[in-house]
């Protein structure tokens, strides 16, 4: 793992290969983003990168101390761990206050990984607070969060935010078709439905259950306009008993009502994300008016919303069927 393997982070890599170019590392990092967007592997880069013996401004990948690190088995990057649902007082001070007093084993730094840092308590941030304030000389504390908000304002005064950002769609299906060997067809699809998150997109690509949740919303769509009242209902309760599915299904119709909408713009000649569906679109696009194609769209997100704020799920997705059939 190298910075260059950060696609489309060439403004967070730049700073954190500057600053170690520059000798200015500061103590305490914030690395805010999405679930899947890549916080931990940049996090990994950069602390390999501190603790090579090579001292350059990537990973040399042949030493000793990244060999230690890529296996995950360096005496000097700890990763802070915890066991219940929140990352409680006692989880920072054992693993974290206590042991950062011991100096590297090995290298010039020490330094201390904590995913997930929103789950702290405010007692254990609390109790982090001194550690950041006055660290030691070697020590660097790097918070993953995907929501920076949620840490006390004296921890984000004390720590430099570093902003994972989305990556764009040609990026992530290169990344898609000449790393992971992905056809680039599915590659497209997974980079549309991932918004920007590298991670989401390959777990997507790869993921052959996402394959059929996508040709089972297909079948729905497809056959929409036609589907018995009966068949209809069976699909409602069929979605509604996989709850934490339906993010995925919306975002799905979502997009194959922006591929009708494509298709519709350009009079039949668009790209379309689901181009084995492109005969179909296209019987779709020339059959509905813009507005109702808009009102779609507008429908599918407002049951999203909806969803989220605990609804009736079995009424908000019949309401939204029946809606989408007109």
């Amino acid at each position: 793992m190298k910075f260059q393997d950060m696609i489309g982070q060439e403004q967070i890599t730049g700073h954190l290969q500057n600053a170690i170019r520059m000798g200015k590392v500061s103590h305490a990092y914030i690395i805010q983003g999405e679930a899947g967007s890549g916080k931990k592997m940049l996090a990994d880069i950069f602390a390999t990168t501190l603790q090579c013996e090579e001292g350059g401004i990537e990973p040399c990948g042949h030493c000793q101390s990244c060999k230690q690190a890529l296996s995950g088995n360096h005496p000097d990057i700890r990763h802070v761990t915890h066991e219940k649902a929140t990352i409680g007082v006692d989880d920072i001070r054992l693993q974290l206050n206590n042991d950062i007093m011991v100096k590297p084993y090995s290298r010039l730094y020490k330094v201390y990984i904590i995913d997930e840092a929103e789950k702290m308590t405010e007692q254990a941030q609390n109790a982090m607070l001194k550690t950041i304030e006055e660290p030691p000389e070697y020590a660097i504390i790097l918070l993953l969060t995907v929501n920076a908000k949620l840490l006390l304002p004296t921890i984000l005064s004390r720590c430099i935010l570093l902003n994972v950002r989305p990556v764009a769609r040609n990026g992530i299906i290169r990344l898609l078709t000449e790393q992971y060997g992905i056809a680039k067809y599915m590659a497209e699809i997974a980079a549309d439905f991932a918004d920007g998150v590298c991670g989401r997109a390959i777990a997507y690509a790869q993921s052959g259950e996402f394959v059929e949740q996508k040709d089972d919303v297909l079948k729905v769509l497809r056959r929409l306009s036609t589907m018995p009242a009966d068949e209809l209902y069976k699909r409602v309760k069929e979605w509604a008993g996989r709850k934490q599915e339906l993010p995925d299904v919306l975002s799905l119709m979502n997009l194959w009502y922006r591929d009708v909408l494509v298709m519709k713009s350009t009079g039949g000649t668009g790209r379309p994300v689901f181009k084995e569906e492109e005969a179909e679109l296209r019987r779709q696009a020339e059959a509905l008016p813009f507005r109702r194609i808009e009102e779609n769209i507008e429908t599918i997100d407002t049951t999203l919303t909806r969803l989220g704020a605990n609804v009736n799920t079995e009424v908000a997705l019949e309401v939204l069927l029946y809606t989408l059939r007109g």
